[in-house]
């Protein structure tokens, strides 16, 4: 009968090993370490993401039971106590900077016209608990981290993503967010902020958001609105308010868009964009593929470990999530080389389920054939 590794063999095939080690040397993440690699930690943390272990005893335990596999990924047991110290001191650079360097090589795989890009910009909260979390910490009952993320809809997953504590405004990382000139961004309210759209139009960039309820515009053009589309209210370009603040000069004074739209529960929204030529219903649509990130939101909350925190230092829930970005890229790209299973929640279960058992990636479902009956013996 034909050998098949496990899945999590066939899954972590796809790591760049070889940027792995460097980023290791890079960050002498392994200096003077004697008992736990890096790279053994980060297979003992991808495990448990995909496996869905809740604490470092359920890693443990998971790994313990599967020692004789482990050898083929070059993973080895590992005590909790140890794993902890690793994830509270180990330089979390080395794995949001792998997740990086995979986004980049995944990317490259995707080819787009110019301009054809379109990126979401969303955060999401996590709540923190414990001794080590006051780094995140906002009141005196309450401590929690954001992860604020730029996600690919076309692709489905995400290309850039950072950790703050959860009482920092969402615009400060977003600042210092890679921006692809000409691709569009679609973000909400939270990224509110002149100067950053100034920024993204001079870089040829097309922006879409949503008007303050106060933001004012002063109206230099109306457009005509097709009458069978009863969605559409209005169509207008104008300028926004010389300031964005009292003591703050709007660096932004390109002509704007607004159009004013009616959702199916009769809410109002006013929809800004700089790009004044493309049609009122696909601005309206663009703004519309917002959900996307939600879901994506959801679906990591329900399927791996971002929720029951390994370690609650910023160290390690900066470790924690890279390692669970990691995971999703892992299963995307796994889903993506096979066609018996569409639903990547489905796909995420039948991973989980026979993560440690000799399958084929593609056979999660049919499993491997029989083996053939033993020949008659003379």
């Amino acid at each position: 009968m034909r050998h098949h590794n496990s899945v999590f063999h066939d899954l972590v095939k796809r790591v760049p090993w070889a940027k792995f080690d460097r980023l290791v040397v890079a960050h002498k993440a392994d200096h003077r370490i004697r008992r736990l690699s890096t790279k053994s930690q980060f297979l003992a943390l991808l495990y448990g993401q995909l496996a869905g272990a809740v604490s470092l005893r359920d890693v443990e335990c998971g790994l313990r039971s599967h020692a004789d596999r482990l050898y083929h990924v070059g993973g080895v047991t590992v005590p909790r106590s140890t794993l902890a110290d690793a994830n509270s001191t180990r330089p979390s650079a080395v794995f949001s900077e792998l997740f990086a360097q995979m986004v980049a090589q995944a990317q490259r795989g995707l080819r787009r016209a110019v301009g054809d890009a379109v990126y979401l910009i969303d955060s999401t909260g996590i709540r923190l608990s414990g001794l080590g979390s006051q780094w995140a910490r906002f009141s005196a009952k309450t401590c929690g981290a954001k992860v604020h993320v730029v996600y690919d809809p076309d692709a489905d997953r995400p290309i850039y993503a950072a950790v703050t504590a959860a009482n920092v405004n969402d615009i400060t990382p977003a600042q210092a967010m890679p921006i692809e000139a000409g691709a569009t961004y679609v973000f909400d309210l939270g990224y509110y902020d002149y100067s950053w759209w100034a920024q993204m139009d001079r870089a040829g960039c097309r922006i879409v958001t949503r008007f303050k309820t106060r933001t004012r515009l002063t109206v230099t053009a109306e457009l005509a609105v097709p009458e069978e589309d009863g969605a559409i209210l209005s169509d207008r370009i104008g300028l926004l308010p010389s300031r964005q603040a009292k003591s703050r000069k709007n660096p932004f004074q390109a002509p704007v868009r607004e159009i004013r739209l009616k959702t199916p529960t009769g809410k109002v929204l006013r929809i800004l964009s700089n790009d004044l030529d493309t049609s009122a219903q696909e601005i309206a649509d663009l703004y519309k593929r917002r959900w996307a990130i939600e879901l994506f939101f959801r679906w990591v909350k329900q399927t791996l470990k971002i929720r029951h925190f390994l370690g609650t230092s910023e160290n390690a829930v900066r470790i924690q999530i890279a390692v669970a970005l990691i995971a999703f890229l892992l299963l995307r790209l796994a889903q993506a080389a096979q066609k018996a299973v569409q639903s990547p929640l489905a796909f995420a279960r039948l991973v989980r389920a026979n993560l440690m058992h000799r399958r084929r990636i593609d056979k999660l479902i049919t499993g491997p054939p029989p083996p053939p009956p033993p020949s008659p013996q003379m």
